[in-house]
């Protein structure tokens, strides 16, 4: 048993079981021994590799699609350059270096960084030098925002429904002879259709998440790339855990293994229509990426000996690697260019 699984067993023989969005926060973010808290787990040595880790071309081409959103709302200077979950700062500096070639972008970009993890921040802080760092998209400034989040919003907490009878039983962790469990809790209501045994899950931070920095692109310009694994309104358990690149059960090493979900895109688009912005519909990585030249870069790569390029292009792109299991949605102020690979989602604010 790790100890925070006996921290978690104590405080469930205390107060009872507990929400997977409880454990999922515990897991990740325990001050001690939380998974984000007290390691870098990402790259070959890690527990995942990222797209970022996998080739420059992803974070390269995510910093030109920003800039040309920067340039088509007539380049406003100073602003905020934001990711949140920035792991090893990887992807920013991949966009700031393909950023720098766009004359005074990087002059009027203040990098900012949303981090809690103590480790992480020293990582970033010696990969980007001096960056600002904040702990919420709460606390982003009042100013222009363009902000890439790439894995981010599967990390965040997650509950679990499922049907039975009588409708809707929150799924809770608690403890059996054998240890950490899953179990059903009171009958919930939840304004979802489904069959006996269906599961459905909800994250209650993201959509907030995504209405604050909205509102500021609404208010101040700006745009917004958020890139994750997901659907649209989906169904079924996709709770799960990679340790050593490998998935194991998400209660057999609480704290020591990534615990992350799908993410349903539509709460996020609605939450960004009721701030006042524009959402994009979903579209698949990697026709997203092609949309904006990935396979020509890939191809320049290569011409310059890059060896890499080639095999990298196939697993950002291919339906059967990343490029279709991972989705990307825009946001940007209404009666601004959309940002480019984006398409307006035709959703009125009064049904967000």
């Amino acid at each position: 048993m790790t100890a925070l699984a006996a921290i978690i067993a104590a405080r469930i023989r205390a107060t009872g079981p507990m929400t997977l969005a409880d454990y999922m926060e515990l897991c990740l973010l325990h001050p001690q021994h939380g998974y984000y808290t007290a390691r870098d787990p990402f790259g070959l040595r890690g527990d995942f590799t990222t797209a970022p880790e996998i080739h420059q071309m992803f974070g390269e081409l995510c910093g030109l699609a920003l800039a040309q959103a920067w340039i088509d709302q007539n380049r406003p200077a100073p602003f905020t350059l934001a990711e949140p979950g920035p792991g090893r700062g990887t992807l920013m500096a991949d966009m700031l270096r393909a950023m720098g070639k766009v004359p005074g972008m990087t002059d009027a970009a203040q990098v900012t960084l949303i981090e809690v993890s103590p480790v992480l921040r020293q990582v970033q802080r010696d990969r980007l030098g001096p960056v600002a760092h904040l702990s919420g998209v709460d606390d982003l400034p009042e100013r222009p925002l363009f902000l890439i989040a790439n894995e981010f919003f599967d990390a965040l907490p997650i509950r679990q429904y499922q049907r039975i009878d009588k409708g809707w039983a929150e799924r809770m962790v608690g403890l059996s002879d054998a240890g950490l469990c899953l179990g059903l809790g009171p009958v919930v209501p939840l304004p979802r259709d489904g069959r006996p045994g269906d599961v459905v899950e909800e994250c209650p931070a993201a959509p907030a998440i995504v209405e604050a920095i909205a509102r500021r692109i609404a208010a101040h310009g700006g745009a917004a790339i958020i890139v994750d694994y997901g659907g649209w309104n989906g169904y079924g358990d996709t709770f799960q855990a990679l340790r050593g690149h490998r998935p194991e059960d998400p209660l057999v090493h609480p704290g020591e293994a990534d615990l992350t979900a799908h993410v349903d895109f539509a709460p996020l688009a609605a939450a960004a229509i009721r701030a006042g912005a524009v959402a994009s519909r979903p579209v698949p990585q990697g026709d997203w990426l092609l949309s904006l030249g990935a396979a020509q870069r890939a191809e320049r790569l290569a011409a310059g000996g890059d060896a890499g390029a080639g095999a990298a292009l196939r697993r950002l792109t291919h339906p059967d690697e990343m490029g279709h299991l991972f989705k990307a949605m825009a946001v940007w102020p209404r009666g601004a260019t959309p940002v480019p690979g984006f398409d307006a989602l035709r959703l009125h604010a009064d049904h967000a």
